[in-house]
């Protein structure tokens, strides 16, 4: 047996038994900042050959310079484009994905609106784990930026931008974020032009400013022990630089009430409702997770569902929810209806929750959604990969360390009162912004 199919054996293994091994709740989380200035958290998990790793930086969409919406992306997707620089000799893209697969390792890259960063997969044995850690190390550090890799990235972005505008979720999505977040940068979206602006100057100065040791956020699962995770850390920033402190982005202004209607052939309306609610960490967290699931996070469970699905037959799936960012991250409602339906479907689903708002839960609704969120805690850290972004997400928010420890008990702990009192704070059924794609030549409604 040759060693690639001996690793991969062995890789698809673990994954098996990853696959039905329980679930951890109570993590021995151990966090470190480095003389460097990054910030590490490591968890220890001898059962599996496996070390799982990510890097993230505040070097999000929200970073994107003006006219340049989409250079975040392009930046993390160059990054395996190729390596230059540094005391070891240059990587084409072919040497660096085929350095990935001969030791079985798993890369991926990605920017969100806050933060941007790279993780890793792969064994923990000392050879397979030293040429996946040593190449990334390289990636993060000295990426060549080629300018053949940049045309082709940014030829793919605008071929799936020309896609996504032809897709009434895409468009309702962007109309929805323009008109919550107005000037703000998690408004901007990239486009064909501003895509096309993006050059190989821009990527480099972008990654020199944002990809830096002292705002790194390292975090670490797997079959290693503290003294190997502190050195594989180190040797992951060794070669960044020191970056000056960031510009401070303007407040989220709230939105004023508005509706917005779009034209489009699809069959049914696309609908979207909210508004920018909520910081990540924010202590009525918790409060609004627990009514979000008795509005419209519980599925068949909610009000949402069963007001605008079970009763009327107005679709076939209607959601809310609360996505916390570092500034306020939107709270929404969405939608999809048929097209003559749609002001019906707007009239139920904005009563359901003004009623909400005012009367919130009741106590047997309060106990089911504590019930289930608590009772399906476990599937939130039942693998590595999750337990990962839950530590990144730990680690680049600065929430407390035993986070995850106390989830179940911070959500039992929630009552009717603090569901009110953090919904009314956090949604005023009066400043909502309404997106609906796909209805032709109707009159606007009025919000209740």
């Amino acid at each position: 047996m040759n060693k690639s199919l001996r690793i991969l054996l062995l890789l698809s293994s673990s994954l098996a038994l990853l696959a039905v091994s329980p679930a951890r709740a109570a993590l021995a989380v151990q966090s470190w900042t480095q003389p460097d200035g990054a910030r590490v958290l490591f968890v220890a998990n001898h059962s599996l050959p496996m070390l799982d790793v990510s890097v993230q930086f505040d070097a999000g969409q929200r970073r994107d310079p003006a006219g340049k919406a989409g250079l975040a992306e392009l930046t993390v997707a160059s990054l395996t484009r190729g390596v230059e620089g540094g005391t070891a000799g240059p990587l084409s893209e072919a040497q660096i994905l085929d350095g990935f697969a001969d030791v079985a390792a798993q890369q991926h890259g990605g920017a969100g609106q806050d933060r941007a960063g790279v993780s890793l997969r792969t064994l923990s044995s000392l050879p397979e784990r030293e040429v996946a850690l040593g190449l990334l190390a390289r990636m993060l550090a000295h990426p060549a930026f080629p300018q053949a890799g940049l045309e082709r990235d940014k030829a793919l972005t605008i071929a799936s931008l020309r896609e996504e505008a032809t897709k009434p979720e895409a468009i309702a999505e962007k109309a929805f974020m323009a008109a919550a977040y107005g000037s703000h940068p998690y408004a901007a979206d990239a486009s064909e032009a501003s895509v096309q602006a993006i050059t190989r100057d821009d990527l480099l100065a972008f990654h020199h400013s944002h990809y830096v040791a002292n705002r790194a956020v390292i975090a670490l699962i797997g079959d290693l022990t503290e003294e190997q995770a502190r050195a594989i850390a180190a040797a992951l920033t060794r070669e960044l630089p020191q970056g000056a402190a960031l510009p401070a982005l303007p407040a989220v202004v709230a939105p004023a009430a508005r509706e917005i209607r779009i034209a489009h052939p699809a069959s049914q309306s696309h609908i979207l409702i909210g508004a920018p609610a909520i910081v990540r960490g924010d202590p009525d967290f918790f409060a609004l997770t627990v009514g979000n699931y008795v509005l419209g996070g519980g599925g068949f469970v909610s009000r949402l569902t069963d007001e605008v699905r079970e009763k009327r037959g107005l679709s076939y799936s209607v959601y809310s929810g609360f996505s916390p960012l570092a500034q306020p991250g939107p709270f929404q409602i969405g939608l999809q209806t048929k097209k003559e339906q749609t002001d019906e479907a707007l009239r139920v689903t904005r009563a359901t929750l003004q009623r909400f708002l005012q009367d919130g839960p009741s106590a047997t609704e309060l106990r089911a959604a504590k019930d289930n969120l608590a009772g399906g805690f476990a599937l939130r850290i039942d693998s590595n990969a999750k337990l990962l972004e839950n530590l990144s997400v730990i680690g680049f928010y600065g929430l407390p360390l035993d986070y995850l420890d106390h989830w179940i008990e911070r959500v039992r702990a929630v009552t009717v009162e603090e569901v009110r009192a953090a919904l009314r704070k956090h949604v005023q059924a009066n400043a909502l912004v309404t997106v609906i794609v796909g209805e032709d030549g109707a009159t606007p409604v009025a919000n209740p």
